[in-house]
């Protein structure tokens, strides 16, 4: 209880829409990254606004992750991952790798990548930069898991493309 004895959000009817959360957060713009791993022989990826840096030392970022999504359990089984923060070109690319239900045998046949020199993880061609991690820990949060990765290797690429935004529902390219 605060020291004025008035308890926070009293009287305030408790719970939120769903739908009006998601149109709120919408109004916030993101970038847009691939997030990628492999498990076995399998690649797998998936397109992400929910990524951020966290701390300098140690060098760590962290992503979200719905737990019911295929790639939360391959990322878990794998421990590395690699995050491509996608160039303005590559808005096919994340609308694809966005898509529910797409076939995961082959989804990076038709995306340009390369392997990571750290952790061999698919990086995406069309990035401004990419980051290799190592899974550092991983916090339960709802329907997601917050999967925090110690970054092993960072590559920089042309920002002449400039960059993937995601704002309101839509792809957006900021110049």
């Amino acid at each position: 209880m605060p020291e004025d004895g008035v308890e926070v959000g009293a009287g305030a009817e408790v719970g939120v829409e769903v739908g009006a959360y998601r149109r709120a957060v919408g109004r916030f713009a993101t970038g847009i990254c691939v997030i990628t791993t492999r498990a076995g022989e399998q690649d797998h990826a998936m397109t992400v606004n929910t990524f951020t840096s966290v701390s300098l030392e140690p060098v760590l970022c962290l992503v979200s992750v719905e737990t019911e999504a295929r790639f939360h359990d391959a990322v878990l089984a794998a421990g590395f991952w690699g995050v491509s923060v996608l160039d303005g070109t590559a808005r096919a690319t994340a609308a694809w790798l966005a898509t529910r239900g797409r076939p995961l045998h082959g989804q990076l046949d038709r995306v340009p990548f390369h392997r990571g020199p750290v952790t061999g993880t698919a990086l995406l061609d069309a990035s401004l930069a990419t980051l290799e991690c190592r899974t550092w820990a991983v916090h339960p949060a709802g329907d997601h898991s917050i999967v925090v990765g110690e970054v092993v290797g960072v590559h920089e690429y042309d920002p002449a493309p400039g960059a993937l935004v995601y704002h309101r529902g839509d792809y957006l390219r900021l110049e």
